[in-house]
C-alpha cells in the first residue's frame, strides 16, 4: 500500500489549485450522479467509473495545449469532462439519448469529440494504445505540434500489441506519451498476482523509450511529470512514458462486487490518499480559499451534474433512421485536399 509522502511546495498557483479542485470535484460528482441513474436503470450496458482517480487525467490535461489528442479505454467519463466536453453532452450519451456525443449510439464506452480531439473510449483492452501512437503519426505528418495521450491501464500493459506499439512510435520517433493508468486490480487481479516485473514503465527501456513512475493521487505530481513528458515529445525526442500509479474506489464497473480487496484497504486509501482532499488541504492550510468558498464550488458541480442528469432523462431517444447515419464517410480527406 503506498504512502503519503512528504508535501512540498505546490507547482501550482492559487488560480490552478482551485482549478484543479474544481476540474476533479466536477468528475467526482458526475460519476456519483452515473452510478446513480445506473442502478435505476437508466444507463444500461457496462459502466466503468472513474472514481479515486481523478488526479490523473486532471494533472496531464493541466500540461496539455489546444490541439493535442488523447484516446483512452472505456474507463472515460473522467477524460471527456477533463479535456472540456459537456457534461450534457456525456451524460445524455450514457443514457442513450439523442442529445449525446454520439447521438445515443455509442454509450459509455464510445464518445467521440472532433473539436476536443477526443478519439474515444475503447472496449477492447488495449485497443487504444495503437491507435494513440496512430494520433502521433498524423500529428507528426502534417507537421502539427502536438503531441498524443495514450492511456491504457495495468492490465491493458501485458497485451502484445502494446510492446508491437512501442517498437513503432520508438522507431518512427512519435510524439505520443503512453499514460499506464495503473490502478493496482486491472478488472480484479492485483498487480502482484498477474504481473512478474510490475514496473511497468521501465519496459520501455528495452525499446530505448524514456518514462518514469508518477503519484497518482497527487494532482501536482502528475501535472509536473506530465510537462516533462510533453516537453519531450514536442522536442523531437519520441515517445515517453508515464507509469501513475493511482487506485479506483469502485468495482472494475458496476457490476463487480470487489470481493478481490477488503473494505478496509479501500477506507484507507480514501481517508489518506484522496486526491481531491489533498488539493482541499492545500488550498486550506495556504489561505487560498475557506471553508464556505469551497463548499460554494461543492455546490455550484452539483447544480452543474444535476442539470446534465436533467438534460439526458429530457433528451429523446435516437430515431430509427439514426441507425443509418455515420456508416460511411461522406468526403474523403484526399478528395477534400487534392
Amino acid at each position: 500500500m503506498a504512502t503519503r509522502k512528504a508535501a512540498k511546495k505546490p507547482n501550482a498557483s492559487k488560480d490552478d489549485l482551485l482549478q484543479y479542485y474544481e476540474d476533479m470535484l466536477l468528475i467526482r460528482r458526475f460519476e456519483e450522479k452515473a452510478g446513480q441513474l445506473y442502478g435505476m436503470g437508466l444507463i444500461g450496458g457496462f459502466c466503468h467509473l472513474y472514481i479515486g482517480q481523478e488526479a490523473v487525467v486532471v494533472g496531464l490535461e493541466a500540461a496539455a495545449k489546444e490541439g493535442d489528442s488523447r484516446v483512452t479505454s472505456y474507463r472515460d467519463h473522467g477524460h471527456m469532462l477533463a479535456c472540456g466536453m459537456d457534461p450534457n453532452g456525456v451524460m445524455a450519451e450514457l443514457t442513450g439519448r439523442e442529445g449525446g456525443y454520439s447521438r445515443g449510439k455509442g454509450g459509455s464506452m464510445h464518445m467521440f469529440s472532433e473539436e476536443k480531439k477526443f478519439y474515444g473510449g475503447h472496449g477492447i483492452v488495449a485497443a487504444q494504445v495503437p491507435i494513440g501512437a496512430g494520433l502521433a503519426f498524423a500529428n507528426k505528418y502534417r507537421g502539427e505540434d502536438t503531441v498524443s495521450f495514450a492511456y491504457f491501464g495495468d492490465g491493458a500493459a501485458n497485451q502484445g500489441q502494446v510492446y508491437e506499439t512501442y517498437n513503432m512510435a520508438a522507431l518512427w520517433d512519435l510524439p505520443v506519451i503512453f499514460v499506464i493508468e495503473n490502478n493496482q486490480y486491472a478488472m480484479g487481479t492485483s498487480v502482484q498476482r498477474s504481473t512478474h516485473s510490475p514496473s511497468y514503465w521501465e519496459r520501455g527501456a528495452a525499446f530505448g523509450i524514456a518514462g518514469e513512475e508518477v503519484d497518482g493521487m497527487d494532482v501536482l505530481a502528475v501535472k509536473e511529470a506530465g510537462e516533462k513528458a510533453v516537453a519531450h515529445c514536442r522536442a523531437g525526442k519520441g515517445p515517453y512514458i508515464l507509469e501513475v500509479k493511482t487506485y479506483r474506489y469502485r468495482g472494475h464497473s458496476m457490476s463487480d462486487p470487489a470481493k478481490y480487496r477488503t473494505r478496509e484497504e479501500v477506507q484507507k486509501m480514501r481517508e489518506e490518499r484522496d486526491p481531491i482532499e489533498a488539493v482541499k488541504s492545500i488550498l486550506l492550510t495556504g489561505s487560498h480559499a475557506t471553508e464556505d468558498e469551497l463548499k460554494d464550488i461543492d455546490k455550484k458541480i452539483k447544480a452543474v451534474v444535476n442539470e446534465s442528469a436533467k438534460f439526458a432523462q429530457e433528451s429523446p431517444e435516437p430515431a430509427l433512421e439514426e441507425l443509418w447515419t455515420d456508416i460511411y464517410a461522406d468526403e474523403l480527406p484526399q478528395e477534400a485536399s487534392a
